[in-house]
């Protein structure tokens, strides 16, 4: 534990970002709040090292939008250090808030991550000098020796100035062991669980949280950043998985949990085992995983069922071959139509994850996707806006592939910045984009699994009930453009 003079008051911010429609109300915080897992791992790891730390979620239950007011709150607490972690959409924000906290008390010093900063480095830095520090890649270690109080020049994974010159410090070995970390501080955000809110109908029971369980991937489609966690793959141990979920039921009653990593299932012993665990030694809770095709056989998806599994998410983005090879390369069709099929046969509800507007998409790669939607039988969809991300393997070329309006703000995979060359107009691509989303959700088949599920679904139709007038407005977007 380090002693009280080296102890720091510090304040981690989840900037709210620009995550909705241009004109329109946002209100993704209420169809969708999700827990800022990196922020909360950052603020675990700092206080076991001795630090105060506070965790302000622009996105939160009782936040302000105005910015001033959320600047207000931040230096209610007195920190010496306010770190952001940061999304392309949301860095704007997170410099708008630095800026107005070094223009308030120039003495306290201001640190952005995140994947934004991980992507672009050094040039942030040098555009915006309301940040002190930018952390590229994993936060906690780096965070750590700076509130330690190191010097700049020692702590790697740190760009800082040294007069005018912009330095980047080699980077920070990844943590090998994930097991060494605490658990998220849950408890540091104002409202958990009960004001975070996962999506209607991918539950039965509430409060719902998130867990992530690995970081890394071991594949590199070509429109994914992996800027923090590189390519690889690193993951928790089942005990810590159960562990962790013990601790969410026990401390904060969670009843569901949507695990967001890309390959849940990619080792499959330590599945095995969790799955064992739970089926042996039952915590109350569901949850929901993804899996990639070709990570999951019978035998698993069945000891997934057992264990509370709920709902099986499967990245298949298009159902253009050409599509497929090109940015989702190893996946086939009929594979796809396959673990669909043996993830229902689980009594496992399936979900297909899509991307519209990629780089070669047509009119006609479109509708071959959205046919192949229907035909699959699913239990959910969603279908992403494709954005360009600056750590993705197609950013280098991007602007040779169609029209590119790089506005960071909007980048957020629910507005097109990106039109393919295969698209005659941003408001054409809007349109099919309306059009195949209302045609799932008006689909016969799905309808009627809905109808079957009503029930099961009751405290999310009462949540709905409770907020229709934001829902409605929502709805509104995907009406087809006139």
């Amino acid at each position: 534990m380090i002693s009280s003079l080296k102890k720091k008051r510090i304040v981690l911010v989840h900037p709210r970002g620009f995550n909705w429609f241009p004109g329109k109300t946002d209100i993704t915080d209420i169809a969708n709040r999700m827990v800022p897992q990196g922020l909360l791992s950052i603020a675990a790891y700092l206080e076991k090292e001795g630090h105060e730390v506070f965790v302000y979620d622009c996105l939160g239950p009782r936040a302000p939008v105005n910015l001033h007011d959320q600047v207000r709150a931040i230096l209610a607490c007195r920190p010496q250090i306010v770190g952001f972690s940061a999304t392309t959409s949301s860095f704007p924000d997170a410099a708008d808030l630095a800026k107005t906290i070094k223009e308030r008390t120039p003495h306290i010093l201001t640190v952005c991550g995140g994947v934004h900063v991980s992507a672009l480095g050094g040039r942030l830095l040098a555009e915006y000098p309301c940040f002190d520090f930018l952390a590229a890649g994993e936060g906690e270690l780096t965070m750590t020796e700076l509130a330690a109080g190191n010097d700049a020049a020692e702590i790697k994974g740190l760009l800082w100035r040294k007069g005018a010159e912009i330095v980047a410090n080699e980077p920070h070995p990844q943590i090998a062991d994930l097991d060494s970390l605490p658990f998220p501080a849950y408890e540091k955000l104002a409202g958990f669980p009960a004001d975070y809110h996962l999506p209607l109908f991918s539950y039965i029971n509430t409060p719902g949280s998130t867990m992530i369980t690995s970081r890394g991937c071991m594949f590199q489609c070509s429109y994914c950043d992996r800027s923090v966690f590189k390519k690889g793959f690193r993951y928790n141990s089942a005990n810590y998985i159960y562990e962790h979920m013990k601790h969410l039921r026990t401390k904060f009653g969670v009843r569901h949990i949507n695990i967001y990593d890309d390959l849940f299932t990619a080792n499959r012993p330590r599945i095995v085992e969790l799955c064992d665990r739970l089926a042996r030694l039952p915590l109350g809770i569901n949850f929901n995983c993804a899996v990639r095709v070709g990570y999951t056989d019978d035998e698993l998806l069945k000891m997934l069922k057992d264990a509370g599994c709920l709902m099986v998410s499967l990245g298949i983005e298009s159902a253009d071959p050409q599509m497929l090879n090109r940015h989702k390369s190893g996946v086939s069709l009929d594979d796809v139509r396959d673990t669909v099929s043996r993830i229902q046969a689980a009594g496992l509800r399936a979900k297909g994850l899509f991307m519209m507007g990629l780089p070669g998409e047509t009119e006609e790669s479109i509708k071959r996707t959205s046919d192949f939607i229907i035909s699959l039988g699913l239990d959910d969809m969603n279908m992403a806006k494709f954005t360009p991300f600056p750590g993705a393997p197609l950013w280098a070329r991007i602007r040779e592939e169609g029209t590119f309006d790089e506005d960071w703000r909007l980048m957020n995979c629910l507005n097109f910045v990106f039109v393919p060359q295969g698209i005659k107009s941003r408001e054409r691509l809007d349109q099919l984009y309306n059009e195949h989303v209302k045609r799932f959700y008006s689909d016969r088949g799905w309808r009627k699994k809905f109808r079957a599920r009503l029930w099961q679904h009751r405290k999310s139709l009462l949540y709905l009930m409770r907020h229709l007038p934001s829902f409605w407005s929502a709805k509104n977007q995907f009406e087809p453009g006139k």
